[in-house]
């Protein structure tokens, strides 16, 4: 009798594979293999919502925190973690060729200084934090809820001030009203400002407490000159080259200043963001191997309902391994069909609350209103590629149990 490859010269396994996936219809098997699709499909669209909302939660708190302190901060050495800090002087050299330098988007000059607010009834601590007419704006106007942001004129001194809706609300402010600010130092200084915008990010702490006003207010009050700022915030193009970014521009600053990342500086929120990252693995890594029991099921209830169709092979003269590729293609197939569909509603999903944003969350306790979706296609894809691997990993164990099978005993099985 030739051999089995020799009747079936184009794939033995593949050919015998299709003719189990199209089964008979009265196969006691059928539910169980749907019941596990669906199983998959299930599972690997959790992972993927999971992957994508805490990639979107990453991102928007990333972005919140950057909004408030650029990239990189450039400070005196010696007011390095400080509040307030040393003027530096806007003439260096340093300063115009930093812009060139590629991967630097933008470089702005700001200055803190610690003040009180005071209405009539109330008065709020605050961080006064004082820019000039290079700040961008792109991170606020997203989050203005009344009024506008601060127009400077490089000609004219601004009063105007933009407050979070936090501060408006504590102390009662509205669009237009005039507020005094007293600085803090000795002797205690004061200046009247007028609200121009209300902003509301939803990060709480930053939101408690910085107010943005014209710089020049604070370098009046610190006796500085008109070239002295408090430090520089660097923006970069590429948040993943933030280490690489922060050393180069570290290099290129004089001796006496330093160059501080944005995670550097808030350690204990990016802390707190690599721990989701842990969490997100734990999820998956459990639903992985929940898919992977489901499947290694439905492999065994497919042997234990082909062990005549395995004793005739055998009979015949197939090896072990090639009847263990029958039933591993089988599996294969039941994953990547669960893996279409999972991705199908995983995906589908994440889009709808991307475009919608049904899904809300209490703003107070996670800094942000409504669930996040970022969709990253390659970790989408690597997640699919792992599964699949995994999945196929953990049936090599169970499919063994073919060689276990004698022609005999399978054939007058019943």
């Amino acid at each position: 009798m030739p051999p089995l490859k020799a009747i079936f010269p184009l794939n033995f396994e593949l050919f015998f594979a299709k003719k189990i996936i199209k089964g008979s219809n009265n196969s006691f098997s059928k539910p169980i293999i749907r019941i596990s699709i669906v199983a998959i499909a299930l599972g690997i669209a959790m992972m993927t919502l999971s992957l994508s909302i805490v990639q979107g939660f990453q991102a928007e708190i990333e972005k919140k925190v950057i909004g408030f302190g650029s990239h990189v901060q450039i400070t005196s050495y010696e007011s390095k973690g400080l509040l307030e800090n040393k003027p530096i002087s806007k003439l260096r050299t340093f300063y115009s060729t930093l812009k060139n330098i590629e991967g630097v988007r933008h470089i702005q000059v700001f200055a803190n200084k610690g003040a009180i607010l005071k209405t009539k009834e109330n008065n709020y601590g605050v961080v006064i934090k004082g820019i000039d007419n290079d700040y961008e704006w792109t991170f606020f106007e997203q989050y203005i809820t009344t009024g506008k942001t601060l127009v400077l004129d490089s000609n004219k001194k601004s009063n105007d001030i933009l407050i979070s809706e936090v501060i408006a609300n504590k102390l009662k402010l509205k669009i237009g009203d005039e507020v005094l600010s007293y600085f803090v130092q000795q002797p205690p200084r004061y200046r009247k400002f007028k609200v121009s915008g209300i902003y509301n990010t939803g990060l709480g702490e930053m939101d408690e407490r910085m107010v943005i006003a014209d710089i020049r207010h604070i370098q009046k009050i610190n006796n500085w000159e008109t070239e002295q700022v408090g430090g520089f915030e660097v923006l970069i193009d590429d948040m993943n080259q933030i280490d690489k970014m922060d050393e180069i521009i570290y290099e290129n600053i004089d001796y006496d200043l330093t160059a501080t990342s944005i995670i550097d500086a808030r350690p204990d929120i990016f802390n707190w963001l690599e721990l989701q990252d842990i969490n997100v693995l734990i999820i998956i890594g459990l639903l992985i191997l929940v898919c992977g029991i489901d499947i290694i099921s439905a492999l065994l209830i497919l042997i234990l309902e082909r062990t005549t169709m395995i004793g005739i092979l055998k009979a015949l003269g197939a090896k072990d391994s090639s009847i263990r590729k029958i039933f591993l293609y089988n599996a294969a197939y039941l994953i990547v069909i669960g893996l279409f569909f999972g991705n199908l509603i995983g995906i589908g999903a994440s889009l709808l609350q991307l475009k919608y944003g049904f899904l809300s969350l209490p703003q107070a306790a996670y800094f942000i209103d409504k669930v996040p979706i970022q969709i990253d296609l390659l970790n989408l894809a690597l997640l699919n590629i792992g599964t699949l691997a995994i999945c196929l990993l953990m049936l090599i164990i169970p499919s063994t149990i073919v060689a276990k099978i004698t022609p005999i005993k399978a054939i007058r099985f019943d």
